[in-house]
């Protein structure tokens, strides 16, 4: 090995080191303490299915997985819409727009559960304001409860998807527009019959990463109902560092089955991601010639003029 390439090792080795303490080492911890008993600390699958039978987890699980729906459909709807109003602008303002998208999706956590703790609680500014009012807009809504918690996470939704939706409208070809214009087809023909099946895999990958996300939230739904809500990613905190007995084992295993859950759709979105790429890669390879075929058309254009002239 040369010197160069050996310099170029000892630089990835503090990477290394950080990927291997604080990736790769949990995720062995997790996967070996799922296995093993809070009691004695022998092996057993107790976990696994205390996990899937007991009907407290198995609720935490559905309630995660509804959440997860709910303001991952919501964020795709609303974020489609936005990119492509976003993609309409011109690049002055669009770039401040993504701007804008890229600070809030990262609005998340304690920050944001305090937020509209301040402007939509019991006691938050807009419910005292309306009150005073006399204008009950916000009757029958409860911040700390099933609504209130998927408006909180749709908001870090929206921008999110966005950010992932909005470079698949510029593989939409203003030509394909002008050609079913021309066919006869209005604007809702055309994205029914020809935008939305190319934009199709782009959508269903995003949804994939919005439902990871969603169900990976910790911080924003623990701040915002700490314990009162039964979700999963808030008992497995509770079980690795809770108040009365720890279970941590039983803890990882639920773990296992959220980063399955995960990892699925990360895995979808992965599928669909290479899936577009191909699709706009052939579509982009139609409409620009290669280097072979403009010189085939360069003989043949020349072997034309020669006849003419002849």
């Amino acid at each position: 090995m040369r010197l160069q390439d050996r310099l170029w090792v000892l630089g990835l080795l503090p990477f290394a080191i950080m990927v291997l303490s604080f990736q790769l080492a949990p995720v062995w911890s997790m996967l070996t303490g799922s296995f093993r008993s809070d009691i004695d600390f022998s092996l057993t699958w107790h976990n696994y299915y205390t996990a899937l039978h007991s009907p407290f987890y198995r609720k935490a699980i559905e309630n995660s997985l509804l959440i997860s729906s709910y303001s991952s459909l919501i964020g795709i709807a609303v974020g489609l819409a936005c990119a492509y109003s976003v993609t309409r602008f011109s690049p002055a303002i669009r770039d401040r727009l993504l701007m804008l998208s890229n600070m809030t999706s990262n609005f998340a956590g304690v920050p944001l559960a305090f937020a509209y703790i301040i402007l939509l609680g019991s006691n938050g500014m807009f419910t005292l304001l309306f009150k005073q009012w006399g204008w009950n807009a916000f009757a029958g809504f409860d911040l700390y409860s099933w609504t209130g918690l998927t408006l909180v996470y749709v908001y870090f939704q929206i921008p999110l998807s966005l950010l992932l939706l909005y470079p698949s409208f510029y593989g939409i070809r203003e030509q394909w527009k002008e050609a079913a214009s021309l066919l006869g087809a209005n604007a809702w023909q055309f994205w029914r019959t020809v935008g939305m099946p190319i934009l199709a895999p782009a959508i269903f990958g995003t949804l994939g990463i919005l439902f990871a996300n969603a169900m990976g939230a910790y911080a924003t739904a623990y701040a915002l109902v700490g314990g009162n809500y039964n979700l999963l990613a808030i008992r497995i905190g509770s079980l690795v560092s809770g108040d009365v007995a720890n279970q941590p084992n039983l803890g990882s295993a639920l773990a296992v089955l959220l980063a399955c859950t995960t990892l699925l759709a990360v895995a979808l979105n992965h599928g669909m991601t290479k899936r577009s790429a191909r699709y706009l890669t052939g579509t982009a390879r139609t409409a620009v010639p290669s280097r072979r075929e403009r010189r085939r058309a360069a003989r043949g254009a020349l072997a034309n003029a020669k006849e003419g002239m002849g």
